[in-house]
């Protein structure tokens, strides 16, 4: 199996898309499914996109929640995984019946919206309630179950929290990790992990984690206000570069 992907010259776009994305998340802290996924979308599909995006975060999810885990506020992060879980179950099926091309067009448009609330700086600031806190779950596991897009609502929902930044690195940190690994057994069960994604995920996963350890370094050398536009450059790019109206310039 690896020898058929190594023989494939879209393996070689594929590695330097993890290496892009790996990059910016350790240079910027987020990023990281806004590249990779429209990208390896327009490369191979949605689904391949997807399942070898859960591949690495969720071999990333597996590190990191044993050392979370004392630190997170459960009772925070639980309701919202719990609601995030569910809805994954109805982005997966989006994800399987949803034809290629519209669901790139999908992609390109979500992550274009997400850039822009995020350069916007808003944040919630509103009384953590249960029933936002279950919408936001909601919304951020629909995403996530059909594009691997699950980070957004959660960061704009938390960082405008009164919890201090360890808590809630910590909370998001367990809200991934939880997330991913539920998130792996339903593309397991629902067929949408199959050997090559899995083999392509192997492949790119150690790629992604050399570039996300380079990229931090890089993080000490620039302003915080340098790191974020340049992560906001190259994100807007790969959603523009993503869109099937530009699939003749770039195949």
């Amino acid at each position: 199996m690896f020898a058929a992907i190594l023989a494939d010259p879209r393996t070689y776009a594929a590695m330097v898309v993890s290496i892009l994305a790996g990059a910016v998340r350790g240079f910027s802290g987020f990023g990281s499914a806004l590249i990779f996924v429209p990208l390896m979308s327009a490369i191979y599909d949605p689904r391949t996109a997807a399942g070898t995006f859960l591949m690495i975060d969720f071999a990333v999810g597996l590190t990191v929640l044993p050392t979370v885990a004392r630190e997170a506020h459960w009772r925070d992060v639980f309701p919202l995984a719990a609601a995030a879980v569910i809805a994954a179950q109805f982005g997966a099926l989006i994800l399987i019946y949803t034809d290629a091309i519209t669901l790139r067009w999908g992609i390109a448009v979500v992550v274009l919206i997400l850039l822009a609330v995020l350069m916007s700086g808003w944040r919630y600031h509103g009384r953590p309630i249960m029933p936002v806190t279950l919408a936001v779950g909601a919304l951020a596991g629909g995403l996530g179950g059909a594009i691997q897009i699950v980070g957004p609502p959660v960061i704009v929902y938390w960082l405008g929290s009164s919890s201090s930044p360890a808590v809630v690195r910590a909370n998001l940190n367990a809200f991934f990790g939880v997330f991913a690994c539920a998130l792996f057994v339903t593309y397991i069960v629902r067929g949408l992990l199959p050997a090559h994604v899995i083999t392509l995920g192997l492949l790119l996963g150690p790629l992604q984690v050399l570039a996300l350890r380079s990229g931090a370094r890089l993080f000490h050398a620039a302003s915080a206000q340098t790191y974020r536009r340049v992560a906001y450059a190259i994100v807007a790019a790969a959603a523009l570069v993503s869109m099937p109206i530009l699939d003749g310039l770039f195949r």
